[in-house]
């Protein structure tokens, strides 16, 4: 049989978007030049390869601008950031010329600079450089590494991920917590009838399944066999500043719907195409502001995190330099 005569053009940024579901940590790879500078970027690249002999990888551009210094590199390292330590990504994201003065670092086995305070760091001697497309795979072998109790930095789908921040949140709000969900079925988006219109399902504390009153309780009573991802966004409630109440802390997590091929078992559960949603059927003003950035950034599949109140906040996203 003959080929095809043509093939259908392939989408690098829809590629790089794929890619980006995969959640990854964030790292600073550094190493010393002939000059006796130090020199470093930060990649998420980063992945381990072999225990016997212990071997970790990571990858570089040809197009980055320490790509020649690197490529010859006789050693290097690599840290595994902490998550309190998005602006060291930043610093060796950027192009500053001073990044190391910017920074608080250290050396070990091979004098290659390693990240003050980071989750775990690896010193390397380079084993085999293989080239690999418009990159090349640096492949290290390990001479001295340490690691911390320290949580990681994460990275998915262009924004950083602090796995830390929804039990922060609900510790903060405490009693006054509404914790709630933007979850996706394969249809739409799960929302609830109400005598006041529609709203996300929410509950006044994240666990247990048990109690009724929580989320998790909430998703049990209606059927809903829910998987809760990365937290979108958390905001103190205008309704309780204007009356003069304790402000409650919303906290709102995104997540999808595990389709078991049952059947609903409660019939409030309104499942709505998110170009489709009925913004005038959701009574609360912040809840449905939320939505509609959820719904932008949907389409780009590239998600922040808000954090701020009902009159004035800040998504907190920031891309990686590759």
């Amino acid at each position: 049989m003959n080929e095809p005569a043509t093939h259908q053009a392939f989408d690098a940024a829809e590629f790089r978007r794929a890619l980006g579901a995969f959640v990854t940590g964030v790292t600073v790879v550094t190493t010393i030049q002939a000059d006796g500078s130090p020199r470093g970027f930060t990649a998420n690249s980063f992945t381990s390869v072999s225990l016997d002999p212990p071997l970790i990888l990571v990858c570089i551009a040809r197009t980055a601008s320490s790509y020649a210094v690197f490529s010859g590199t006789s050693h290097f390292a690599v840290s595994v950031l902490a998550e309190d330590q998005q602006a060291v990504s930043g610093v060796f994201a950027s192009k500053a010329a001073d990044k190391f003065a910017q920074v608080a670092w250290e050396t070990r086995n091979t004098g290659a600079p390693v990240m003050k305070g980071a989750a775990a760091s690896f010193d390397c001697a380079t084993h085999e450089v293989v080239d690999a497309g418009d990159h090349i795979i640096l492949i290290g072998r390990v001479l001295d590494f340490v690691h911390t109790s320290a949580s990681p930095l994460g990275y998915c789908r262009g924004a950083y991920v602090n796995f830390s921040l929804s039990q922060d949140a609900l510790a903060a709000a405490g009693s006054r917590a509404q914790v709630g969900a933007i979850l996706e079925h394969r249809d739409g988006l799960v929302l609830l009838e109400t005598p006041q219109g529609l709203k996300l399902p929410t509950g006044i504390k994240l666990e247990p399944a048990s109690d009724a009153a929580s989320l998790r309780g909430l998703l049990t009573k209606l059927g809903l066999d829910v998987h809760l991802d990365f937290i979108f966004a958390v905001f103190e409630s205008g309704n309780a500043q204007a009356s003069g109440q304790l402000a409650s802390v919303q906290i709102y997590y995104r997540g999808r719907v595990i389709d078991n091929g049952s059947a609903w078992m409660d019939s409030a559960i309104r499942i709505v195409p998110l170009a489709q949603i009925p913004w005038d059927q959701l009574h609360d003003e912040a809840v449905r502001s939320m939505l509609q950035r959820y719904v932008r950034e949907r389409s780009e599949d590239a998600f922040g995190i808000y954090v701020g109140d009902t009159e004035a906040g800040k998504v907190q996203t920031l891309a990686l330099a590759h």
